[in-house]
């Protein structure tokens, strides 16, 4: 019977422990590491042997004018510790060993766990722990830094990277964050945008770090997506964002806007007293749930009717951001509910906020761009299936702008 690693019958393995009468868990950590360092001091050899043509003391079989010339000593971090090994190097300095590569120190994959447990949220003084837990090593707070920093070129070969022609819905939300800069704590927005493309399936098109939220950013993210290719948007969902509306008119002219209905409520509700607040909320309601544009514009006078003496704010700001928030009544049920709330990105948000919720301070912008990239990456990775009800919804938007959406 072999045993689970394939390498060593049972009777061999037996044999192994007999000989080398372990007492405790540590004898077999120890012996473990000097067999580790044994075995990849041979993988070593044989790769030199490969490279070279013949074996060591098998002159009569060379075929090269190189040789081997020594060895050069040297310490790698493993699973079992610290271990020292000779790595053999040839005289015309030809050699490029691949079990241990040159300049290499690391053998563990802690690099690796360093980046998961970073995507994680996980504090550097809990990686720290973890690592000395597991494996006996210690990491410095700088060497996590410098092995995340590993990942800046994929977040700039991310960020830059061609996107889709066309896109038929486009989330844009941003997410607040505090952020270390020049020795203030400033307010630094994370501004996020999710594309569902024609075929159902959904991306976080970018995320830009800016000085808090403004129209002006906006126009800068949006003329970017143009740039790296997005030529049509046809519906973007947005909150209340002063500006948000003609920024995204100055880029793409031809795209319906809709606010976000929620936040909407948010902002009317924001000063109405406690004891009016779950009557104001139900006699709202009736004005989004509305079957047509018509009737919600009927629930809209009602409302005024109610409570537009004592909170006339409420009603102005719903007359005047209405074309706006009534973009979703044109549109069938399916692509409604899809539409009239930015719940999608802001599902995406909560997803961020329990991996960035143990830093309330980030060192530097990179920083926080870096977890938001690993951490963005982990939510993708789950987002396998189409956009409910997709079929439907396309059908529909072929019939809405037939010269925009092409079926493939």
């Amino acid at each position: 019977m072999a045993t689970r690693s394939g390498l060593l019958s049972k009777q061999e393995l037996r044999q192994f422990v007999k000989e080398h009468n372990f007492q405790s868990a540590e004898d077999i950590q120890r012996t473990l590491k000097e067999l580790f360092a044994d075995v990849l001091q041979e993988a070593l050899e044989a790769e030199l042997d490969t490279h070279l043509g013949y074996e060591r003391h098998d002159v009569k079989n060379k075929q090269t004018r190189n040789s081997r010339n020594g060895y050069s000593k040297k310490t790698v971090t493993s699973e079992y510790g610290d271990v020292e090994i000779e790595v053999p190097r040839d005289r015309l300095g030809e050699f490029e060993p691949v079990v241990v590569k040159k300049n290499q120190t690391n053998v563990t994959g802690i690099e690796e766990q360093i980046i998961a447990l970073y995507a994680k949220g996980v504090s550097t003084r809990d990686i720290q722990d973890h690592l000395q837990g597991l494996y006996g090593v210690e990491v410095s707070p700088t060497l996590i830094s410098n092995v995340t920093n590993k990942i800046v070129p994929l977040i700039k070969e991310w960020q830059n990277r061609p996107l889709q022609q066309v896109y038929t819905v486009v989330f844009l939300d941003a997410i607040h964050f505090k952020v270390k800069q020049e020795g203030h704590i400033v307010n630094k927005a994370a501004y996020m945008v999710i594309g569902i493309d024609l075929d159902g399936n959904k991306d976080v098109l970018g995320i830009w770090i800016g000085e808090n939220e403004s129209a002006k950013f906006w126009l800068n993210v949006l003329n970017e997506l143009k740039n790296r290719g997005v030529q049509d948007i046809l519906i973007t969902c947005v909150d209340n964002l002063s500006g948000f509306s003609q920024a995204i008119a100055a880029c793409y002219p031809k795209t319906d806007i809709q606010k976000c209905i929620i936040h909407q409520i948010r902002n009317s509700t924001r000063y109405v007293s406690y004891k009016d607040l779950k009557k104001v909320t139900a006699d709202l309601k009736p004005i989004y749930k509305a079957v047509t544009e018509e009737a919600a514009l009927l629930e809209l006078d009602r409302f005024e009717e109610n409570w537009g003496s004592k909170y006339p704010l409420i009603i102005k700001s719903w007359r005047q951001n209405w074309d706006e928030l009534a973009t979703f009544f044109k549109y069938p049920p399916e692509l409604r509910k899809l539409i009239y709330t930015t719940n999608m990105i802001e599902s995406y948000h909560r997803q961020l906020r329990k991996v960035t919720k143990g830093k309330s301070i980030f060192p530097t912008d990179e920083a926080l761009l870096k977890m938001l990239y690993l951490s963005t990456m982990d939510v993708i990775r789950k987002w396998t299936g189409r956009v409910q009800n997709w079929g439907q919804i396309l059908l529909q938007l072929t019939v809405y702008y037939p010269e925009r959406v092409q079926v493939r």
